[in-house]
């Protein structure tokens, strides 16, 4: 079992959205990066993404995980929540941290991330975004946070074609973008570097995002079934590998 087998195993039954093949993604563009490097986590729940990037990242990185850990937006539906919910989250989150020892290489920026910038000096290396799932919040993470990263630096957000508001934010701000390349989408995670591109290579992003349309229609009309109290077709058109997500 390699090193990250074996810490996916630990973190696989904490609450959470990301799935093995996301986690993967995540590990392995931690371990690429330069020692010194700066890690931004926009959206840290109970820590497993966490735990992670943490593991993963060279000596010397610094792990921002921003998480106001408020009660609210906690998961698909959830918007609205109670302080306690909140303070729960973050026990949870600071034992997880602490459990695997990565306590000290991570700094908790307990703020929403639209007013976290002046909490974080520098610019950003990897930015990972599981944050808030309202269109401006995401358009704001997407745009404000992005514009930090540096040169040939990764961008991974998570939700994208399966949550609505956050699919439209992506779509506005990097479908047609010419400062970041569509690298790759892991089920709901899409990956992005930033590097210039001329105006055929806007087109070909766009294109090769566009495929993920119908898998993104298939999801809509999944939660909507859901919603309108048909399980049975939502059951249905459910993937039993693991979810939309």
């Amino acid at each position: 079992m390699n090193a990250f087998d074996d810490v996916y195993k630990q973190v696989a039954g904490y609450e959470g959205w990301l799935r093995r093949e996301q986690a993967a993604v995540l590990w392995a563009e931690a371990a690429a990066l330069q020692p010194g490097a700066t890690i931004v986590e926009i959206g840290s729940y109970h820590g497993k993404s966490t735990v992670i990037l943490a593991t993963a990242a060279p000596d010397k990185a610094t792990v921002y995980a921003i998480d106001p850990h408020a009660g609210n937006d906690r998961g698909p539906g959830q918007w609205q929540g109670e302080a306690a919910d909140g303070q729960a989250d973050h026990d949870q989150f600071i034992a997880h941290l602490t459990t695997h020892g990565v306590r000290s290489r991570v700094t908790h920026v307990r703020e929403f991330s639209q007013k976290a910038h002046l909490m974080i000096p520098g610019s950003v290396d990897l930015l990972y975004v599981d944050g808030a799932h309202g269109y401006r919040p995401a358009l704001s993470d997407i745009n404000g946070w992005g514009d930090r990263v540096v040169p040939g630096g990764t961008m991974a957000i998570h939700d994208v074609y399966t949550s609505f508001f956050v699919t439209l934010a992506v779509m506005r701000s990097l479908w047609f973008s010419r400062e970041w390349t569509y690298v790759k989408r892991e089920r709901s995670m899409a990956v992005y570097r930033r590097q210039s591109i001329d105006t055929s290579g806007v087109v070909r992003n766009a294109a090769r995002q566009m495929r993920s349309m119908p898998w993104f229609i298939k999801n809509m009309a999944v939660k909507a079934a859901a919603t309108v109290g048909l399980t049975k077709l939502a059951q249905r058109g459910h993937d039993p590998r693991g979810g939309l997500y």
